[in-house]
């Protein structure tokens, strides 16, 4: 695995648009405040020519141009981290204007993104063998007061922490009218939930999903991360632009930690979509999964199925530790992920902590 360096004091960042440019609000806001703290910090700026368009279908601009940015960019020696304005709807389409080989030959450079920006970061991982971050998008950092998950991405891609640990409250929804600018707006208690492998902490047959402040006996194991967003992993089953089965493979030894969170996908999206990866062999040689809070599914019931078993009734033939509703995704904050790092997971009594080794 390749891993890029951090970035120093007086860097520069570069600034990318693969999925949504920066051409409504809060995107606009954020982006342009983001940049000021950036300055003010000591950082210098490379900002790409699609961080302001809105020229393509669910992009920033059509698929070629949008590639030929993110490919120009990384190979530039013009700056030394990048990381991606937004997440959007398309980015799948650019993906094959996306030169993989030359991100693997190329000196490995952050990237750091989330969401639709798994179009990138996967393949990155399980093709080129380069580590990339799955964490907030640019914009976050133009928010005036930073939640401590903003400065944990920021610590990790300038090296100053390579250990975290899963907050108390989460954001459900925003108020009415939010100031483009404001804070997560974080309501919610954390209250995580684990399907224990081996049936350790089992309560009882009747209820193997527990809450995780009944898990008091810590829960710990360590392996190789791969994964991201769900909605777009579906869609790579399959094509020229993944190498799950070959990654896991390569990385046997490890063993493999999957983190999957979903977007728009409903309770039965959700399992169809991990029944897919199963069936097409992404989970060989799997240690454990980390599963974050659904955005559209969260507390969704459907014909009896809600966002837990349509994720341990596929999941749970592997034998291993299944947490869910973690700090991972669309419903923030989110702890900032090393794709492709080895990581030591552990939990108890409700807390989460993932602890990276860059080897």
């Amino acid at each position: 695995m390749r891993y890029p360096e951090f970035l120093k004091p007086g860097g520069t960042i570069g600034f990318v648009a693969p999925s949504f440019g920066c051409t409504f609000e809060p995107y606009i806001s954020r982006f342009e405040n983001a940049r000021k703290n950036f300055t003010e910090m000591g950082y210098k700026l490379d900002i790409g020519p699609n961080c302001d368009k809105a020229e393509g279908i669910g992009i920033s601009n059509i698929p070629e141009k949008c590639g030929a940015e993110l490919n120009d960019y990384y190979k530039s020696d013009q700056n030394d981290v990048l990381m991606s304005v937004g997440g959007g709807e398309l980015m799948d389409e650019v993906v094959p204007f996306i030169d993989f080989k030359g991100v693997s030959e190329a000196k490995p450079k952050w990237y750091m993104g989330y969401s639709d920006n798994t179009n990138f970061i996967f393949p990155s991982v399980t093709l080129a063998d380069t580590a990339a971050i799955y964490a907030p998008c640019a914009g976050d950092f133009g928010m005036v007061k930073w939640h401590p998950a903003v400065s944990d991405a920021w610590d990790l891609i300038t090296g100053k922490k390579l250990s975290f640990e899963s907050y108390d409250k989460w954001e459900m929804e925003l108020p009415e009218d939010p100031d483009n600018l404001c804070s997560y707006y974080v309501t919610e208690p954390n209250r995580m939930k684990v399907y224990p492998v081996g049936g350790q902490n089992v309560i009882s047959a009747e209820k193997p999903i527990i809450d995780g402040s009944d898990i008091h006996d810590e829960i710990r194991f360590s392996g190789r991360l791969i994964g991201g967003c769900l909605d777009c992993l579906v869609n790579l089953v399959g094509t020229p632009y993944e190498d799950a089965k070959g990654f896991s493979e390569r990385y046997s030894g490890d063993g493999i930690i999957w983190f999957l969170e979903a977007c728009d996908l409903n309770v039965y999206s959700i399992r169809r979509s991990l029944w897919n990866l199963r069936e097409a062999g992404w989970f060989s040689h799997v240690k454990g999964f980390l599963i974050g809070r659904p955005m559209a599914a969260f507390g969704q019931e459907m014909f009896g199925l809600n966002q837990y078993n349509a994720v341990v009734d596929v999941l749970k033939e592997f034998d291993v530790p299944i947490l869910m509703d973690l700090d991972i995704g669309h419903h923030p904050p989110m702890l900032p992920i090393i794709c492709g790092a080895m990581a030591q997971v552990t939990f108890t009594d409700n807390k989460l902590n993932i602890s990276y080794e860059l080897k």
